[in-house]
């Protein structure tokens, strides 16, 4: 049986794969900023009545498959992560009181896709994530 949510007249599950990377794809995610930006997340997502269901910080880019009731588009909903996520660096880890104009962490864009009936199939690809990425690493380099 599938986890259906429930808004007043709604009985939604809507699941989305996201994907973003940091400005230039730069390796940035790593140390303190990693073991604090996923406690970031999770909080921002329940701001918004949102549930990261599942998610992987990597060096260079941020998979998750998130829960998001339908009254909350998916580009509002990533929007409020990116940006609040920026301004909560800029203050914990950079030093910063506010966030300057012309400051960014996060790349403009981000790659979307439902989950529909492929949520395992999905949750798993976050999950292995890392070693798959090692796996090609070694590939390439012909190890």
């Amino acid at each position: 049986m599938r986890d259906f949510k429930s808004l007043a007249h709604t009985r939604w599950d809507c699941k989305y794969h996201v994907v973003f990377i940091p400005k230039r794809r730069r390796k940035l995610i790593y140390g303190k900023l990693r073991k604090g930006l996923g406690e970031i997340f999770h909080e921002l997502a329940n701001r918004k009545e949102c549930r990261i269901e599942e998610g992987h910080l990597m060096a260079d880019h941020v998979p998750i498959c998130i829960s998001i009731p339908p009254k909350y588009s998916v580009s509002s909903v990533v929007g409020y992560l990116k940006g609040k996520s920026a301004i909560t660096i800029a203050r914990r880890f950079k030093g910063k009181q506010r966030n300057f104009a012309g400051e960014h962490f996060w790349a403009r864009g981000y790659y979307v896709s439902t989950v529909g009936l492929d949520e395992e199939m999905v949750r798993e690809y976050i999950r292995n994530q890392e070693q798959e990425d090692v796996r090609r690493d070694q590939l390439a380099l012909g190890v």
